[in-house]
């Protein structure tokens, strides 16, 4: 009797959180068909890219990985090759017209075909393609049903940490702003019933999960009615506060509009919740929000951080910025780095606009701010914005912090070193504020609380010892190497994709 080959998978996933969520989605549900995970990309039968096109630069980086798989597909003619997520929903054909080797191309809406689909190029069947409709291509009712939900039972297997994930709370987005294609790519918003989230966090508990991230692409809009009774995200929160192993939650990303007194309230009132909020401003000034289309002015958003300041005084806040937007002139950007000098966001990512086809600065709008110009105000921000996290950082110093203990630091991930006799290494986490902390401790504290004396304090991180003195304090060079894993918000202050 002849023995079956196991069949062997690698994917890379380039975006956001819940690009990170459909990845381990997709490759648990072909787990379940048999398929193990590659341990390089060469040993791997079938390759996948989960893709994002909410900047040409992640764009760029799925076709130059398409470009060099294409020697191996050469070698290996039964390799199947597919792009999924947000660049197969908006270029769809054009894929296999710029890498016609490409097998499998499959939009966020139908990655619960993924195992069926591969298994049919397996069996001879072609090159696949399925997307959902184009967000003019029906009634609303119609393009919600060509994304279908797509939340099969976990693979723990496939989580940055055990003791941590990421928890959908709805799909799509239906605020349309000018620069982002996120409204076409991933459908219009739909809500999951509170109910199917309570019982996946649950279960994610039972498996060992400690701390939870509620994600949306406007994660505060959220709500599901049902029998005459709305929940809102406050009260989804209040539901998940009650689940009894869960230690944190989090919740991104948030639009200003909605960060609603309830809401506010719910961070303030629950004690798993982390008083940590990431409302993007995006710019400075009115003119420019108003041709984004972000539907705020900029004094709408001060009064809602200055709500979030008086009822959440030690919240640390993020934000997005987008710098060299259609038309921006010098007085125009002078307004967000004022922003981002006095409202003290704990750290912001910053992006360099990039026209985006299907949206509708890209329709109406001219990108007519010099490359050069946008790569200047992009570092004079990324500076302040340095700048501004350090002096939000320096206060922490003397304080203890409870931190969740996710894994080893960066210096310790390149040097690929082993822990000293006794289990120690350098180790990362986080506090409830979402502030990475730095420290020397015991490999067995990973996945646990743990109280830190803070000692030195970068832009980027802090650190200290374990408060029981298990461990020594990190050097404040080292505070400035510190990278994160690859799970939550990036460090201090971020530029491009």
């Amino acid at each position: 009797m002849t023995k079956t080959m196991t069949k062997r998978l690698w994917i890379e996933t380039v975006g956001c959180q819940m690009n990170v969520l459909d990845s381990e989605l997709v490759v648990a549900a072909l787990r379940r068909q048999g398929w193990e995970l590659a341990p390089t990309q060469a040993d791997a039968d079938a390759v996948f890219y989960n893709t994002c096109s909410v900047r040409q630069h992640a764009e760029d980086k799925i076709y130059s990985a398409l470009g060099r798989i294409r020697l191996e597909k050469e070698k290996r003619p039964g390799l199947v090759v597919g792009v999924l997520g947000c660049m197969a929903q908006k270029d769809q054909a054009l894929v296999r017209t710029r890498a016609p080797w490409v097998d499998l191309v499959v939009g966020p809406g139908q990655l619960h075909q993924v195992p069926r689909l591969v298994d049919g190029i397996l069996a001879g069947s072609g090159p696949q393609l399925e997307v959902s409709l184009d967000r003019k291509g029906g009634s609303r009712e119609a393009i919600a049903r060509s994304f279908e939900s797509y939340d099969p039972d976990r693979d723990p297997a496939m989580r940055p940490t055990p003791f941590q994930a990421f928890v959908r709370t709805q799909t799509g987005c239906d605020k349309f702003c000018a620069f982002c294609v996120v409204p076409r790519v991933r459908g219009p918003e739909q809500a999951r019933p509170p109910e199917a989230i309570v019982a996946e966090t649950k279960k994610l508990v039972a498996e060992g999960c400690r701390e939870i991230t509620l994600i949306g692409q406007t994660v505060n809009s959220y709500r599901w009615t049902d029998g005459g009774k709305t929940t809102r995200l406050s009260d989804l929160l209040a539901q998940l506060d009650g689940v009894a192993g869960l230690d944190r939650i989090k919740f991104v990303t948030n639009y200003p509009r909605d960060m609603t007194p309830d809401l506010i309230a719910a961070v303030r009132d629950l004690p798993k919740v982390c008083y940590y909020l990431h409302v993007p401003a995006q710019h400075g000034s009115d003119d420019v929000l108003l041709r984004m289309k972000r539907g705020y002015t900029i004094g709408e958003y001060m009064e809602m951080l200055g709500r979030v300041r008086e009822e959440l005084p030690h919240a640390a806040v993020t934000s997005d910025f987008i710098v060299g937007f259609c038309g921006e002139t010098d007085a125009e950007f002078q307004t967000t780095l004022d922003l981002v000098s006095t409202a003290r966001f704990k750290n912001s990512y910053i992006f360099k606009y990039s026209p985006r086809p299907g949206t509708k600065a890209f329709e109406r709008l001219p990108d007519d701010v010099p490359e050069d110009v946008k790569k200047a105000r992009n570092q004079v921000l990324l500076d302040a914005q340095t700048e501004a996290s350090l002096a939000d950082n320096l206060p922490f110093v003397g304080t203890r912090q409870q931190v969740l203990v996710e894994g080893l630091s960066a210096r310790e991930e390149r040097r690929e070193a082993n822990p000293g006799p006794d289990g120690t290494a350098q180790l990362t986490g986080r506090t409830m504020c979402d502030r990475i902390v730095v420290f020397d401790a015991p490999l067995r504290l990973v996945g646990r609380l743990v109280d830190i004396d803070i000692t030195t304090a970068g832009a980027w991180a802090l650190a200290g010892t374990v408060a029981d003195g298990l461990a020594a304090a990190v050097p404040l060079e080292d505070v400035h190497q510190v990278h994160q894993i690859a799970f939550g918000p990036q460090p201090a202050a971020r530029s491009g994709v």
